[in-house]
Formats: C-alpha cells, structure tokens, sequence
C-alpha cells in the first residue's frame, strides 16, 4: 500500500511542508457528474462523506481533499497557541483483533509495515494535536476556503491547551479564545474537539461532563450563531451518552463519534513502541474500531428519535469501503468522516459517491 493523504514514512513537519502525496500526481483525480444532493447542518453537499481532523494538516491538504470528493471534510485541530508535534514517528501499524476492545486486549504489538489489505489493516497514531500560531493558520484556514467547491463544507476543528497547574476555569477560558479566534477565520462551522487530555491527565475531557458542558456554553457565547459540533469517543455507560446529548441539544448542532481507542503500544520486545514521555498508551483507529463508532452512532441515533432532538450525527471509525460507509448512514449517522482509509485509499470518496448514485 502506498500513502496518499498522509505519509507515516516522514516527519509531521515535512508532511505539513510538502504537502499530502496524492498532491505529487502520484494517482489521477477522479471526475464525477453533479449526482445527488444532500444536506448538512444547512449546507448542500455532494455526498455526505470526508475526512475528519487529523490528516488534513494545512490548506494544501484541504485543497486535495476536496479534489478527491471528499465533501465534509475537516481541518486539523487548532490551538489558541503554537503547540509541538510529538517525536516522529506518529504512526505506526498495529495487528489487532477483528474488533479491538481494550478491556480485553491491553496491549498491541506494533510495526513500521502492515501486509494486510486496504480494507482491514489498524493503525496508531500518535501526535498530539500539534499546531501552529494563530496568526499562521488563521490565514491558511482562509485558503483552504478558496478550494472549497459547489456542495462542499469545510469544518474547522479547534481545542482548549492543558497547562501545568492550570485551573478548570483557566482551561474553559482559553477553549472559548481559541473557539473566538476559529470563528474569527470564517469557516462556516466549526467543531471543538474534546476528545483530548482533560485537567490533570484525568482522560479525555469528553468523559467530564460537567468541564464538557461549560465548555460548550463558554464557546457558544464566543462564536454567535455558527453551528457548532461536539467530537468525542466512545461511552461505555448510556447515562453518560444522555447527558452527552443533552449538552449537545442545548449548546450544539451536531455529535462527532467516535475519535479513536486508546491502548498500550509495544514492540516486539515489548518495549514502548513510541518514544517519548506518556506516549505508551496511544489511539488506534482503522478497520478494528468499526464496531464501537457504528454502535456510538446507533445509540445516538436512538437517543435522537426518543428524545425528539435535532442534532445531527457524524458517525467516524473504521471506514474503509463504500459498504462500511452505507452501513454508518443505516445506522443514523447524517455524515459520515474517516480519516484510516483514505489515508491509503484516495479513492474512497468516489467509491462512496458511486454507490450513493448507482
């Protein structure tokens, strides 16, 4: 298999610099007729799929991107701050089980190749929402609009910076600022990831539902009336889901689920695989995680129905073909992202229109 939207083999910086390697002409854009249309938090679209925050790096991702006919897609994570990439390497392939359950299996062996096909293969990826200054990507956020084409939406994806010794309060703070300074780049919606540390090294701040819904209120007074979404992982307790949702049909427009699910990475000595401080544990997505955001996307969809909410649902995890994708939108999902599979497989947005329009 040969990367297309990110390569593993380089540095996060040269990939930031050169740019995604489908961008070399390495495979033919693909050409497709106008098709169907769909809707998306108020938007027309050509298909209702794209890349989530996490490959698309920079204006030069997002132009390829959208090219390829990936229509939703979202921008990488932003900070109110510059804030460094993690040592390379940032992803590794991982052998896993069928489906990847972390209670059952702690850890996975990890390796710099995979043999297994395009549609099955997991990898890690490790890189610790890097990002640069505002003044940067503010600007290249503006580019990457010049490429958005007829039914396309480009997402903005932004985060609060965990300090040391810092506050809950102080944290809430610079989430709206780095939320003020997303909005302030005029992307048309923009989506706050809270699938990341929480106060404390305490998890991910998704799983603190009380930091969750003062982060969501504190945003909401910073960006007006731009549809916001709210990214997280996966819920294992259903009260939680609910009192999720609940945040979400008061502050937000949409849910983003699931982002990736952690576990200790080793080497065939089972040695840290990943070098660096608290870099043992890391997120693996990829064909392993399918199960757990396909049943994060039917809960929700099953809460939406109950409880008469609006809120739509971007249903991410282990989207590797067309047939995966048509099962997530069964599923109840609005959207559908993924970010494994076209990072190998730039085609997999035409495979998905086709199968929309056949």
């Amino acid at each position: 298999m040969k990367p297309a939207f990110y390569n593993p083999f380089i540095s996060y910086e040269e990939n930031y610099t050169k740019g995604p390697p489908v961008s070399a002409g390495i495979a033919k854009i693909p050409k497709r007729k106008k098709g169907k249309t769909f809707t998306f938090l108020g938007h027309d679209v050509g298909v209702p799929f794209g890349i989530p925050p996490g490959p698309l790096l920079n204006s030069k991702f997002m132009k390829s991107a959208f090219e390829w006919g990936y229509d939703v897609s979202t921008y990488k994570t932003v900070r109110a701050e510059e804030f460094p990439c993690h040592p390379f390497p940032n992803v590794l392939f991982v052998k896993t089980p069928k489906e990847l359950h972390p209670d059952k299996t702690p850890r996975l062996v990890a390796s710099s190749k995979t043999k297994d096909d395009k549609e099955k293969f997991s990898i890690t990826n490790s890189f610790g929402v890097p990002s640069m200054t505002p003044n940067v990507w503010q600007k290249d956020v503006k580019k990457s609009l010049g490429y958005v084409n007829d039914r396309q939406l480009l997402i903005l994806s932004f985060m609060g910076t965990v300090r040391s010794n810092q506050t809950q309060s102080e944290f809430i703070t610079d989430f709206g600022k780095a939320a003020a300074l997303a909005h302030a780049a005029g992307a048309k919606v923009l989506e706050a990831n809270l699938s990341c540390p929480n106060i404390g090294n305490e998890g991910l701040v998704c799983y603190n539902l009380d930091a969750t819904e003062k982060v969501a209120a504190e945003i909401r007074k910073k960006i007006g009336n731009t549809p916001l979404i709210l990214k997280v992982g996966y819920y294992k307790n259903d009260k939680d889901l609910t009192r999720l949702a609940e945040i979400a049909e008061k502050y937000a427009q949409g849910i983003a689920a699931i982002n990736t699910l952690q576990i200790e990475i080793v080497d065939a000595k089972g040695n840290q695989a990943l070098p660096g401080n608290n870099r043992l544990r890391s997120g693996v997505c990829g064909a392993s995680i399918r199960w757990a955001g396909l049943e994060m996307t039917e809960r929700l969809s099953a809460l939406r129905k109950k409880k008469k909410y609006h809120f739509s649902i971007i249903g991410i995890g282990g989207v590797m073909t067309a047939k995966d994708y048509l099962a997530y939108r069964k599923a109840g999902a609005d959207v559908v992202q993924a970010a494994t599979g076209p990072m190998w497989n730039p085609s997999l947005a035409m495979e998905i229109w086709k199968a929309e329009n056949t």
